[in-house]
């Protein structure tokens, strides 16, 4: 016997280690089915779960469990990124405890720390997505330092090299003064601050007492000027193109050059140019063939290309004393108050600095090429459609690829150097050796280069690197490459979907997944976006100990329509919390009802139109869950499984159904309970992927005759031959009448108790059937006294209702006092009007706007479109009481 309520905080672990100690996660069990694969987006070893990935190993997961009942070999392929810079962090905060830096240590024993430092903490998201059911086949975890896979980065590395897509180039690059190595654009975060315009006046030259006004927010990087850009157009400064100005405070000169990057309508319209200290400067220098002057070394401090007296310096130091200089001269002209946006390092917390620098550099644009072409036929599609556009524009305009990084934690660039810097790329360094001995024609001592790889170059080999390339004849590599599916969020398409599929297509020519879903952003219940700062962070793994992993997948889920972002709340997974234990008290009902252990049933011998219809009902709603979740509409299949669970199984057919049970036919009340017990497997199967530990608990449950688990159980087929259209418009009409009479009982406030009688005018041959056959749950359903037909006028003093070409009258005179009720809901409806006014006022305040906190204005808005509903309810209502009098 099933308990009274659903213990998820005990069952969740439970039913979760007799998943995988039975192996239901492993791939590879159906080697005769069609292959299904998925693999995960490696979260990071540093990582622990939060809403954005609950969500997406969520969306996941519901596909993999989809398909792993619809009987196909699925593949869900984990693993987890090393996380070069964040790992490298959190090891070095550990040393700077004891007093320890890295270099103390040294590379090697560094990197052991590294190591020990994995083996004790990482993966500890890996933990937290069993807590929420993720069926990953964990015996193939796969880690981006491991030896294989880094056997898979080398290769990719030194083929790459030899075809001359990979090379060594001087460029700028985002570089973190702190952490003192290059980082990716996706690592430098954008923060608005309050800043200056500095406007400085450069001489003309051969012209006394004649300045070109240029305008900073950086005034240090001055000292690395070589130009001043005027746009083609700008009539001011037609005479000074190819001209010079001298830069003071150094007295080089400064060409003046023609370029549309000046705005002739953004301040003065001249522009300093500093090609090496920023990166729209560094294309006006490209363009115009102009130096590039490096005015720092690695901690931003300023080296010996900038005159004596400011050498030595922190670059704010250098920006105080070149304001001070400047002003002195009389060459500031104006200081403005700006607000504007500064690059920081997301992990070091310092400002971002543009730097000139040696660096390994991936030919993107020929790679490129080639995954365009895959999305433009069609290998690879994006959904939603719109995010093909996000990706063609950065592909069409990618640049080189910068992939080294000055860390030592990650894979070490296979780059060897000879005492001439001759460079030697290979496997190992006895490959290197012998390539050196067949330059040099004798031994010679090789240095190996220090840096590492970009996590990013070796992230994108997931797809193939996991199934075990480079080993071309691995059983896993060839069944389950391509993948599937790959489910990501929009911000990581360029860093990470881009690079897979160039490197996909180049090693394994053919792309690596076949859909792109690209899913939303989860944000706070008002729609703004989650922050530790504003304090609306909301934990998945609280939330799931509240309310257990199925309501907060189901939440997910249900939220995750396409192209609209998530606005999560508390109240939502309480509700879906709520859908389960609807559930679970309607299998209990069935359960004391003995509908289960009654052998096997044919749906299509059912008899009774009750069940005609819910059988037909199932069809339908397998047809919308499976076409949906195809489609990867995941609102559209939550909705239809949730509606037709709580809507038509438990509030209508168990309804329907009770009278049966206790009637006096017992064929009738066998087919009924054999019918729900038919449903309610079908209930599970389709929610399953939604909400698997109710599901399974309750599968396994309710009987004793499961050949397998619920989670390898069969998916349904929708089959039109159990849709019996007379019995589903019979009951429908029968269920629109008693929705429609409750609904007018509910707006008139007639007692719940009391019992009304209804007249029915109009109705034709069919709707007197169903009235006939139904009259006993219309009544009981409707809470009806009587059930009459009318002919002629409608009675004084009785609600009407119109269901199609019936006109139906419940005389309520006698029961409500109808001037009092006017009464009642006129003073309700002035209310409501009233408190309305008050909030449109307030809405309609700019000063209300701009100053009352994101959340009071959201909560504003809900309550004005909440109240606007009840406006417009209460004067339906007051319609159907004139219509009475």
């Amino acid at each position: 016997m099933l308990e009274k309520t659903f213990d998820f905080s005990t069952a969740e672990k439970r039913i979760y280690d007799a998943w995988e100690k039975s192996g239901a996660f492993k791939g590879g069990q159906r080697p005769e089915a069609e292959p299904f694969t998925i693999v995960l987006p490696p979260p990071n070893v540093t990582g622990s779960l939060h809403i954005g990935h609950a969500l997406n190993h969520t969306l996941q997961d519901i596909l993999i469990r989809f398909e792993r009942l619809r009987g196909k070999d699925v593949l869900w392929q984990p693993g987890m990124d090393h996380a070069g810079i964040a790992t490298q962090m959190v090891v070095e905060r550990q040393l700077d405890e004891e007093g320890i830096s890295r270099r103390d240590l040294g590379r090697e024993k560094f990197i052991e720390r590294v190591w020990q430092w994995k083996e004790q903490s990482g993966g500890m998201i890996f933990n937290q997505m069993r807590r929420l059911g993720q069926s990953c086949d964990w015996s193939r975890q796969r880690f981006t330092m491991d030896e294989g896979f880094h056997e898979a980065v080398l290769k990719v590395f030194v083929e790459l090299y030899n075809a001359g897509l990979i090379y060594k180039d001087k460029r700028l690059v985002n570089w973190d003064p702190k952490l003192k190595t290059a980082i990716s654009d996706l690592e430098v975060e954008q923060r608005e601050v309050n800043g200056h315009y500095w406007h400085f006046k450069y001489p003309v030259d051969g012209e006394e007492g004649r300045y070109v006004v240029v305008a900073t927010t950086r005034p240090e990087t001055m000292l690395g000027d070589v130009a001043v850009a005027v746009h083609p157009d700008d009539e001011r400064y037609q005479d000074l193109i190819g001209k010079t100005l001298t830069l003071p405070l150094v007295g080089r000169k400064l060409i003046v050059v023609a370029d549309e990057h000046a705005d002739p309508e953004k301040g003065s319209g001249a522009v300093k140019i500093t090609p090496a200290h920023d990166f729209d400067d560094h294309m006006v220098g490209k363009r115009h063939n102009l130096e590039n002057i490096n005015i720092f070394d690695d901690e931003a401090r300023t080296n010996d290309n900038v005159p004596e007296k400011y050498r030595g310096l922190d670059r704010y130091e250098a920006r105080k004393r070149v304001v001070a200089d400047m002003e002195a001269l009389g060459l500031l002209e104006k200081v403005e108050d700006t607000v504007h946006m500064v690059p920081y390092g997301d992990r070091s917390g310092v400002v971002i600095e543009p730097w000139l620098t040696d660096q390994w550099y991936v030919n993107a644009a020929e790679l490129a090429r080639e995954a365009i072409a895959a999305v433009e036929d069609g290998r690879t599609k994006f959904v939603p459609k719109q995010w093909e556009k996000t990706y063609f524009e950065w592909m069409r305009n990618i640049e080189p690829w910068c992939i080294s990084r000055q860390l030592w934690w990650g894979h070490q660039i296979p780059a060897w150097y000879g005492p001439d810097g001759e460079t030697f790329v290979a496997m190992s360094e006895e490959e290197a050796r012998k390539a050196a001995h067949d330059h040099y024609g004798r031994d010679v001592e090789l240095v190996r280069d220090p840096d590492v790889l970009d996590t990013w170059f070796s992230s994108a080999l997931w797809p193939f690197g996991t199934l075990g390339w480079p080993d071309e004849n691995d059983p896993f590599l060839k069944r389950h490459y391509k993948t599937d599916v790959l489910v990501t969020g929009f911000d990581i398409i360029f860093f990470w979907v881009a690079r897979m599929m160039m490197d996909g297509l180049h090693f394994m020519k053919d792309v690596p997944f076949h859909t792109v879903y690209v899913h939303a952003l989860v944000r706070d219940e008002f729609g703004a976006k989650m922050s530790k700062s504003k304090g609306n962070v909301i934990d998945p793994l609280e939330l799931a100990d509240k309310y257990g992993a199925d309501a907060l997948r189901f939440t997910l889920a249900a939220m995750e329509a396409q192209g609209r972002d998530i606005k999560m709340s508390e109240k939502r997974v309480e509700g879906y919390r709520n859908f389960g234990t609807k559930l679970w008290n309607a299998a209990r009902f069935c359960e004391m009802n003995d509908c289960f252990g009654l052998g096997a049933f044919d749906p299509a011998s059912a008899k009774l139109a009750v069940n005609k219809w819910i059988i037909g009902e199932v069809m339908k709603t397998v047809d919308k869950v499976t076409s949906s979740l195809e489609a990867f509409r995941y609102n559209e299949a939550a909705g239809a499984i949730y509606h037709f669970t709580w809507g038509t199984f438990c509030d209508w057919y168990i309804e329907l159904i009770k009278p049966l049970f206790q009637g006096d036919d017992e064929a009738a009340a066998k087919e009924c309970r054999q019918t729900a017990a038919w449903v309610i497997d079908r209930i599970l199967v389709l929610l399953h992927p939604f909400m698997p530990f109710i599901t399974e608990e309750l599968w396994q449950a309710l009987s004793d005759q499961r050949e397998t688990p619920l989670i390898l159980a069969q998916w349904p087929h929708k089959d039109d031959h159990l849709i019996d259209a007379e019995a589903g418009a019979e009951m429908n009409w029968a269920i629109s009448l008693i929705s429609e009479i409750r609904t007018a009982r509910a707006e008139m406030n007639v007692p719940a108790g009391a019992k009304i009688q209804m007249l029915l005018s109009g109705a034709d041959a069919r709707s007197k059937t169903a009235l006939e056959n139904h009259r006993e749950v219309i009544m009981r359903l409707a809470r009806l006294e009587s059930i009459a037909l009318h002919e002629g006028e409608a009675p004084k003093g009785a609600i009407q209702v119109v269901l199609g070409e019936v006109s139906v009258f419940l005389p309520v005179a006698d029961v409500i006092d109808i001037s009092e009720e006017k009464k009642r809901l006129e003073k309700n409806l002035a209310k409501l009007e009233k408190e309305m006014a008050g909030l449109r006022g307030r809405l309609g305040n700019e000063a209300f706007l701009a100053k009352a906190p994101e959340k009071v204005v959201m909560e504003s808005r809900q309550a004005l479109a909440e109240g606007e509903e009840k406006i417009a309810k209460t004067k339906a209502a007051l319609k159907r009481l004139d219509a009475m009098e």
